[in-house]
């Protein structure tokens, strides 16, 4: 038993070394100095990571959070970390419509300039539904970020170059999405990765709409991070999600390196739409790619979230 003990933690060991040695770093050096970045959900886990790499290229960095005593907290983290104090959060509820328009007509009032925006926040394993009447994982994941993104749009494009750069997932290729059932709200698992395809359909058709006007658009996935996203589960599948995670996921920090990457780089340039993994342009499934699909989600989700009324 000791042998064969040895052996295998040996075996994963190797196994886990071997695939962090895959994980790649940002490494462009360039500054963001005079440039605002709005990061959702930027009060914990890759998005922290994110604003805090942001911060110490010089930007000014705003995390939008539903929890104003965990944002402020996360606030005085980040100033830390990054020696910026050019970092401040503002409330977004992205399960609320209101609360996104809201914080939308505020940020326009008191900020001039918006160059980055990421749409990093996002929720998994809820089977609840938003103020809205949503699937949560549909509603906060896709519907709130459709609409925050829309209604700053205005600004973008009057900072161009900008870029908006939304945070998927490679589990997106588990489910393809229903139009009679965008709601659906029974597997957690599928649900979320519908959300996420959602994610791809939607950066593809806002790059479409905004070539040529300064704007461009990325989907990133930024592996798989070890978080806090098991606690509405059991505690058992917590525990032995935390043994996998610890032996295989990634860290925040590691995670957050493609969206920096998406933020900073020229090279993604070319890649207008693009779906990036580990800093470099990754492939779809092909049903990933359907541009019929990416406009009539886009459509759809007008009316949804009342865009046009």
């Amino acid at each position: 038993m000791y042998v064969l003990g040895t052996v295998l933690a040996s075996l994963i060991t190797f196994l886990f070394l071997k695939w962090m040695k895959k994980r790649k770093f940002c490494v462009d050096p360039k500054r963001l100095d005079g440039k605002t970045v709005l990061i959702t959900g930027g009060n914990s886990g890759i998005g922290k990571e994110t604003a805090v790499a942001l911060a110490r290229r010089g930007a000014r960095v705003i995390i939008a959070c539903r929890d104003a005593q965990k944002a402020d907290a996360a606030v005085r983290e980040i100033k830390s970390e990054s020696h910026s104090l050019n970092v401040l959060s503002m409330p977004l509820d992205l399960a609320n419509l209101q609360s996104v328009r809201d914080f939308c007509r505020t940020f326009l009032q008191i900020e001039k300039r918006l160059d980055i925006l990421i749409n990093n926040a996002g929720i998994q394993g809820v089977l609840d539904w938003t103020d809205d009447g949503f699937s949560m994982c549909f509603g906060v994941n896709h519907l709130g970020h459709f609409l925050l993104t829309n209604l700053l749009l205005g600004r973008l494009k009057e900072c161009a170059p900008c870029r908006v750069i939304t945070l998927s997932s490679t589990v997106y290729k588990y489910q393809k999405l229903d139009f009679k059932d965008l709601n659906y709200n029974i597997v957690p698992f599928f649900t979320y990765c519908r959300s996420k395809l959602a994610n791809i359909y939607f950066t593809q058709e806002l790059a479409r709409l905004m070539e040529g006007k300064g704007v461009v658009a990325y989907c990133v996935h930024p592996g798989y991070v070890h978080s806090n996203w098991t606690s509405n589960f059991s505690i058992l599948f917590r525990i032995i999600m935390h043994v996998i995670m610890l032996m295989f996921f990634v860290s925040p920090e590691v995670g957050a390196q493609t969206v920096v990457h998406c933020a900073v780089s020229d090279e993604v340039l070319q890649h207008n739409g693009g779906f990036f993994s580990d800093c470099q342009l990754a492939k779809l499934r092909p049903f990933a790619e359907d541009a019929g699909v990416a406009k009539k989600l886009w459509e759809v989700s007008e009316q949804m979230v009342k865009l046009k009324s």
